[in-house]
């Protein structure tokens, strides 16, 4: 079934062919190396069905700093090969792949030393650029303190004795995974949220498939598959339990905090990166908002809701107003979220030392699960469990193409994008408006613009979260697999975090959009509606990102 409108027509559908025949790969995990290993089995001609139990990205991937990087610190690690592969990602990435969801990001390294500090990280940043860094953004930069303070006029002169200017690049994690899911359902792949696999089946010691649990009906589907694929991320245990088998290798539980501040409380043009006693702190600019983070600590607790705790927005706070003119106080906080990294286990208990490398293995016949890593790498992390699974299928299978295979809404962006001011006069859209709508849905905009022709009241903003269109509402739900509020709002629009009453308010005006496509009568939608603005008052940080 081809398709890149993820609708309600389309799970039916999905649902009712669930159970038929065999397919080639079945991936467990709605997460970017899931999305990323179903994408790259499908369009290597396999036969494919992923499943996930919650959402597109609803875990570790909506929650990370935003950032696509090859990592800096990692060059003190002296893990030369991640850091030139994470940054030949970055460069696909914003070049080929994804320009539409990926875009350079300046940053500035102030320097607290003279001497010696300029000598030590200009050296890192050129061996940063030489490894790949400057393929497709500038060259990194060095500025005295004045210039520095120009950059950055938020900074205390007393913070810095100059700075180090370099260019990295960021993306929204979740729409840029749920267009992974999006773009593998294009190449025939069925993509199924709220789907959570209840049982693993086997044919003596061999994984043949898995008994899924469609959670929307309570109703049980026997999926059979010749190669079970994990990409299970923080819950990689979870997967080995279920198989009944150990596990390969340990992950451990990372939590990372990130808050969200509106961008006129700190007069910055630029990102700051800065080092601290634990890892380093990031002030990245996200629309109207500034992401202040983050933390690296172990986590033990449940995986689902990661809490923000009042330790993590003091450590945060602490340590980005001891280089601030005017500090930052709780009350300037719009939002906050926790996300969980799945590390693989070391010989320290200390996260922050723990590689970023991932690893494939097959725990049990048939099955074949991969972990660690970072965003940045997911295609790789797809592309060699995908390999790995695929190697006895006892037929030729291409090798993995997809370093070379744009995202939905990446063909034509870039024509789109020079030509948007025209764009802007033909559609009756403000230039501002349509540069935001290219920058989350590439040349996907034209369905967005044919939703307005028919209903020009669709081109509104929407009540209590004014930054979206109405319309964005509802394409989430016509064509990006919503399925609730949270779906919508958490992650298609991000105004769960980005509005400082959690979406709260807008939660209302977006249920009256959504429920004519999800068939939602009027106590439904009001139970909806009830549900998501209680978890919006309950929780710590409105939302998880």
């Amino acid at each position: 079934m081809v398709s890149t409108r993820l609708d309600p027509q389309y799970r039916t559908a999905a649902l009712t062919t669930l159970g038929d025949g065999e397919v080639d790969v079945l991936v467990v995990g709605g997460g970017v190396v899931g999305a990323g290993a179903a994408l790259d089995a499908a369009s290597r001609g396999l036969s494919v069905t992923l499943v996930e139990a919650r959402d597109w990205a609803a875990g570790t991937s909506s929650r990370s700093s935003k950032l696509i990087h090859g990592g800096l610190r990692y060059l003190e690690q002296r893990d030369f090969g991640l850091v030139r592969e994470a940054l030949r990602e970055r460069s696909l990435l914003l070049t080929k792949l994804a320009p539409h969801l990926v875009r350079p990001v300046p940053f500035l390294y102030p320097l607290r030393h003279r001497g010696w500090e300029r000598a030590y990280v200009g050296a890192g940043v050129l061996l940063y650029d030489t490894l790949g860094g400057a393929r497709a953004v500038p060259r990194h930069r060095h500025f005295s303190r004045r210039q520095a303070l120009q950059l950055a006029p938020a900074l205390r002169p007393d913070a810095l004795t100059g700075a180090v200017g370099y260019f990295d690049a960021q993306v929204d994690d979740a729409r840029h995974t749920m267009m992974l899911a999006r773009t593998a359902a294009r190449h025939g792949a069925t993509v199924l949220t709220r789907t959570e696999v209840t049982a693993l089946r086997y044919d003596g010691p061999r994984v043949v498939g898995a008994q899924v649990r469609d959670l929307t009906s309570g109703h049980d589907y026997e999926v059979r598959a010749r190669r079970v694929v994990g990409a299970a991320g923080v819950w990689t245990g979870d997967l080995h339990r279920l198989a009944g088998v150990p596990g390969p290798f340990e992950v451990r539980t990372s939590k990372g905090v990130h808050l969200l501040v509106p961008r006129d409380r700190i007069e910055l043009s630029t990102g700051l990166i800065m080092r601290t006693e634990r890892s380093v702190l990031f002030v990245i600019p996200w629309h109207r908002h500034w992401i202040v983070g983050t933390t690296d600590t172990p986590w033990a607790g449940q995986l689902a809701e990661p809490t923000v705790t009042q330790s993590d927005v003091d450590y945060l706070l602490d340590h980005v107003n001891a280089v601030l003119r005017t500090p930052l106080t709780e009350a300037d906080i719009d939002g906050a979220y926790a996300g969980l990294r799945p590390l693989l286990a070391g010989d320290t208990d200390e996260t922050t030392q723990l590689s970023r490398e991932h690893a494939v293995a097959e725990p049990a016949p048939g099955l074949f699960v991969v972990a660690g890593g970072k965003y940045t790498t997911y295609r790789v992390m797809a592309a060699d469990v995908v390999g790995a699974a695929v190697a006895g299928l006892g037929r030729a299978v291409p090798p993995s193409l997809t370093d070379r295979l744009p995202l939905v809404g990446a063909v034509g962006y870039e024509e789109l994008w020079r030509d948007r001011r025209r764009f802007a006069r033909e559609t009756g859209l403000p230039v501002p408006t349509v540069a935001r709508l290219l920058r989350r849905y590439g040349s996907a905009i034209t369905d967005l613009v044919e939703l307005v022709r028919a209903d020009p009241t669709l081109g509104e903003p929407i009540p209590g979260a004014e930054g979206y269109l109405r319309v964005e509402a509802v394409y989430a739900v016509t064509h990006e697999g919503a399925l609730d509020l949270t779906d919508v709002l958490a992650r298609r629009l991000r105004a769960a975090v980005e509005t400082g009453d959690g979406g709260h308010a807008a939660a209302e005006p977006v249920s009256e959009l959504i429920a004519p496509v999800l068939g939602w009568d009027a106590q439904t939608r009001r139970t909806e509606v009830a549900r998501y603005q209680e978890a919006a008052n309950s929780s710590v940080s409105p939302l998880p990102a």
